[in-house]
């Protein structure tokens, strides 16, 4: 178990963090400035309005599996959760989008940069969290970060210092002196998501980052996902666990089976017009007085979900009641989960 650390200590980690990605942001910025609005790869920079990530006729099949069909996405900057079933995409989309593999057909940019033709200038921009192991047992957290934040650009001299930083911001200070072979899989995935920031990149992708945690694990790796944005960085959540994305995120990117079935803000997509309505009495006369007047209506046991193509569904509920004479309950706007629409949506394409 993760020590509780020092109110003091963690205050201290996460302003060094601020500070660095403060510095690094301006450093871009500058050097951005020196070439003429292009990034140090002199490819064109992405804006904070522009879509962070695109994808057009996006396909990629292994043998005869399509694991991702005709896939078009523009996504802008934020927490976006990426969301689907265990073989829905997600990491094979995750993996184009850094040049690791290529697409049988269509194109990608991340920050308006091609995945496919530039894929060091794209990756030098994003950190990645995989959701395999990838640790060698024999070495430590700090040599490993410390590796990490070199490969990602830092200078030697303040590789382990940020390493330090970092690995304290997950919840490892006390353990990053020992080797990967004696973590549990809580602590790896702390690590993990340490080696996938380490550098301050502009965006980070991670993969299942909540998987295999318990709910004390998962709760803290929620919490550090949170944080991210105050330090400036996107953050693509993959997960097939829907509450973990509407805990974390603010945009939604739902796949099924390869296809594209939502990409939009979590908002939209939760947002219903229907109206839940609660009895005290048998629903059945008050269920037909709705349908007369052209509602829709779906009954669990005394619980109505009514919707109305126009008109005020609550005027129309208040009206049917009180000619009907049912006792009513409770009402109010119904809220619509995730997991409801990502069910809807699956029903509806096959």
């Amino acid at each position: 178990m993760v020590r509780t650390l020092s109110a003091r200590v963690v205050f201290r980690a996460l302003l060094t963090a601020a500070t660095h990605c403060q510095q690094l942001f301006h450093r871009r910025a500058r050097y951005a400035a020196g070439r003429g609005g292009t990034n140090p790869h002199g490819l064109a920079s992405g804006t904070m309005a522009d879509s962070i990530i695109t994808a057009a006729g996006l396909n990629k099949s292994f043998g005869d599996v399509q694991a991702l069909q005709d896939v078009d996405l523009e996504v802008p900057a934020g927490r976006i959760g990426l969301v689907g079933a265990n073989g829905a995409g997600k990491s094979t989309l995750i993996k184009i989008l850094l040049g690791m593999l290529k697409p049988s057909g269509g194109v990608t940019e991340v920050y308006g940069t091609s995945a496919q033709r530039h894929p060091l200038a794209v990756r030098s921009r994003v950190g990645y969290m995989p959701e395999g192991d990838c640790f060698p047992p024999d070495q430590t957290a700090a040599d490993f970060v410390s590796y990490s934040a070199e490969l990602g650009g830092l200078p030697a001299s303040e590789s382990r210092q940020r390493a330090s930083e970092v690995l304290t911001l997950v919840g490892l200070a006390e353990e990053r002196f020992r080797n990967f072979g004696e973590f549990s899989t809580g602590m790896k995935q702390r690590a993990k998501l340490a080696q996938a920031i380490v550098h301050s990149p502009e965006l980070v992708l991670l993969d299942e980052p909540a998987s295999g945690l318990d709910p004390d694990g998962r709760e803290d790796m929620l919490n550090l996902i949170n944080r991210l944005g105050d330090f400036g960085m996107s953050v693509v959540f993959s997960s097939h666990v829907l509450g973990d994305i509407e805990r974390t995120c603010d945009w939604v990117v739902m796949l099924n089976e390869g296809r594209l079935l939502r990409n939009e803000p979590l908002a939209d997509i939760r947002a219903s017009n229907a109206v839940q309505v609660v009895l005290l009495d048998e629903p059945t006369p008050a269920v037909e007085a709705l349908e007369s007047l052209g509602a829709r209506v779906s009954v669990t046991n005394r619980t109505l979900d009514v919707e109305l193509e126009s008109g005020d569904a609550f005027v129309a509920i208040r009206d049917v009641l009180a000619e009907t004479g049912v006792g009513l309950r409770s009402m109010g706007s119904k809220e619509t989960t995730l997991e409801d629409v990502y069910l809807a949506e699956e029903e509806f394409t096959q």
